[in-house]
């Protein structure tokens, strides 16, 4: 199954997003359990940090060329990405202050699962095209137990805005600082 998997760049990123797509919805579901926000998180976290395994950084738009610009890149989308929360509000998820630092901890795992590793196998299989729609699509579905429906709209335009990011940038740096500040924020 390893060896099919680095041949077959489409199975392999299917793989990949069936799995990001568990663990996202076992966190979420675990996360409904008294106590278990925190663990869940984290233990979700390092989980979407395992498909990073492997890759090389280049390949996940990390790197540390031109990270003055990466850096002001993601203050840019973290004000862009704060739009919809700023509209609506009402209806935003809320992460308290206690969870500052679990917030931190999942905006990268998931930064560097979907568009990092996702990202990449999608590109690798089909293209940018791919890779984009795909992991917005994933995005989208991973936070459907975790939000209410009138916010997807909120999380699939993210996804898109980053997904787009990283394709035109070829950077996760951006996305990474702009969803930490993002979920920090709201």
């Amino acid at each position: 199954m390893i060896a099919a998997l680095s041949t077959r760049p489409a199975l392999r990123a299917a793989v990949i997003g069936a799995y990001i797509l568990l663990v996202e919805w076992t966190r979420a579901v675990a996360s409904t359990i008294p106590g278990a926000v925190v663990p869940a998180i984290l233990i979700g976290g390092a989980a979407l940090l395992v498909t990073a395994v492997g890759w090389p950084a280049p390949q996940l738009g990390l790197g540390t060329s031109r990270l003055p610009l990466r850096i002001l890149g993601g203050f840019a989308l973290a004000a862009v990405l704060l739009l919809p929360a700023a509209v609506r509000a009402s209806e935003a998820p809320i992460i308290p202050a206690s969870f500052a630092m679990v917030a931190v901890i999942i905006s990268v795992a998931q930064e560097v699962a979907f568009r990092g590793v996702l990202y990449a196998a999608l590109d690798e299989a089909g293209g940018a095209p791919l890779a984009i729609v795909g992991s917005t699509v994933a995005w989208t579905a991973a936070h459907a137990l975790s939000h209410p429906p009138a916010f997807l709209w909120a999380v699939a335009a993210a996804g898109l805005l980053l997904a787009l990011w990283r394709w035109a940038c070829r950077d996760l740096v951006a996305p990474i600082i702009g969803h930490v500040i993002a979920d920090l924020a709201l």
